[in-house]
């Protein structure tokens, strides 16, 4: 089910409706919670919920009983090491066994031997990757005794398959949301609202600018090879705003969507292409999964706590990792790789990103300073969509060598002014409105602190939604 189908619009009120009835009855309420969630998942493909069935009993029972054998430490390891190896063993298979089988095929087939591996056509379940990811911080998290095994099946369920982020995150961890589906929760108006707000956003984010840019480059992509450099540049300029308002604005929707049932995500996008250096633009996109990346893969093989050699051998680990996780193609693995690079020389010339020329503080002109750093950052973010557009490494190449060898032919741009100009104006509007958790916190000074001005600003956002229903595209990140 899609957040901006008519199936979600109808699904929703009735979820939400049902579940404050329950107010009183919390058990009652995640049961709810597991019911919608397994219904929201199912649209897609029934046959997905054994999966994610599976993956949330055995890492359940995998907290019990590293709790059963509380003080027996070689037990416990055991446990959780079995879970891991399941949930990564249910992972591999379904997204990566035919990228390991066509490349070993291909490895022996240089060497002259021709084998006939076995590859199977797999459907990649929707989101495996990031509820797979929940789990496995529930079970390290348990191991490491950061917090108690839960008991209770349903609250662990709900836990899992929250429908909210179920399938494009934020990938929370169970020590942030498994105590609010433990706890009584009061309905709150004003949170409600702003919730709402929220998803208003994302929708606008989705559907009017992403879905429009979407358009926009999957129409001209196919022609690379017959554009001038500084089309293909706006090309991945657009590329750019299309999977940044794809992604950040399913976040929104997901975390506004949370707060219409008391339930507080963590925040996935804190406005990225303002960053002034690449670890800072990486502290800011996916923040769920860099700072699980940080924390289970980076930390535990040393981090920045050993010399700078084996500090750079982590970054290109966790990165390398990174790229696999978004998709079996070497195409991801080499854009990890190309940001490990980037985050290596930025640590050894000392950016390290933690002074923000965004910050809605501080003087105009430690700001303007910065401002060569943000365009030299957004300019190296933007070359890298190269590798995580193209569909292989051979036409990432071809359109690389294509931008750079044609750059200065051509300074007129044939085709997209609209959505390239509409593109500067939301990038302008998020700044603006860079200090708040989302755009449509608006400031309460006049002419927004106007009530009719407020809904005169939501107006306009729902009539331009409504204008792009037809043109509605499949959230990007459902691939992953």
């Amino acid at each position: 089910m899609l957040f901006n189908s008519f199936e979600f619009l109808v699904f929703l009120p009735i979820v939400f409706a049902l579940y404050w009835l329950l107010q009183r009855e919390r058990r009652w309420q995640n049961l709810l919670v597991v019911i919608a969630s397994y219904i929201f998942y199912g649209w897609w493909d029934w046959r997905f919920l054994l999966l994610i069935a599976l993956t949330s009993l055995c890492s359940y029972g995998s907290g019990v009983l590293v709790e059963h054998y509380e003080g027996q430490r070689r037990k416990q390891k055991w446990v959780s090491a079995c879970n891991i190896v399941l949930n990564l063993t249910i992972l591999g298979v379904f997204k990566y066994f035919n990228f390991f089988v066509d490349n070993l095929e291909a490895l022996f087939g240089a060497m002259g031997w021709h084998i006939d591996w076995v590859t199977m056509n797999i459907i990649l379940p929707v989101g495996i990757s990031f509820y797979t990811f929940q789990a496995l911080s529930y079970t390290i998290d348990v191991y490491q005794k950061k917090l108690p095994a839960t008991h209770d099946p349903v609250e662990f369920f709900a836990y899992i398959s929250f429908f909210p982020q179920l399938v494009a995150g934020p990938i929370e961890r169970a020590t942030n949301l498994l105590p609010q589906f433990q706890r009584q929760r009061q309905f709150d108006y004003a949170k409600a609202v702003d919730g709402l707000r929220q998803m208003l956003w994302g929708l606008f984010k989705k559907m009017v600018i992403a879905d429009n840019c979407a358009s926009i480059v999957n129409e001209h992509w196919g022609e690379f090879e017959t554009m001038p450099g500084l089309s293909l540049l706006v090309l991945l300029f657009l590329f750019g705003i299309q999977i940044y308002g794809d992604f950040s604005g399913y976040s929104d929707i997901a975390i506004g969507c949370a707060r219409l049932f008391g339930i507080n995500l963590m925040r996935n996008f804190a406005f990225p292409y303002f960053a002034t250096t690449i670890p800072d633009f990486w502290r800011r996109w996916h923040i769920s999964l860099t700072t699980w990346m940080r924390d289970y893969i980076y930390f535990p093989l040393g981090g920045s706590r050993c010399g700078m050699v084996k500090k750079l051998r982590n970054v290109f680990i966790v990165w390398g990792v990174s790229g696999l996780w978004h998709g079996a193609n070497w195409t991801y693995i080499c854009w990890g790789l190309y940001h490990a690079t980037l985050i290596a020389g930025f640590t050894l010339l000392g950016l390290n990103g933690k002074d923000r020329a965004d910050k809605p503080r501080g003087s105009w002109l430690k700001r303007l300073a910065k401002l060569p750093l943000a365009i030299v950052t957004y300019l190296l973010v933007v070359l890298s969509w190269i590798l995580f557009r193209s569909e292989n490494m051979q036409q990432a190449s071809r359109f690389a060598d294509r931008l750079f060898s044609t750059l200065f032919d051509d300074y007129h741009i044939l085709y997209g002014e609209k959505w390239v100009y509409c593109s500067f104006a939301f990038l302008l509007v998020e700044w603006l409105q860079r200090d708040k958790q989302h755009v449509l916190q608006l400031p309460n000074f006049k002419p927004f602190g106007w009530r009719w001005c407020r809904w005169l600003v939501y107006y306009i956002l729902i009539v331009m939604i409504a204008q792009n229903v037809g043109n509605a595209q499949t959230f990007i990140y459902f691939q992953f």
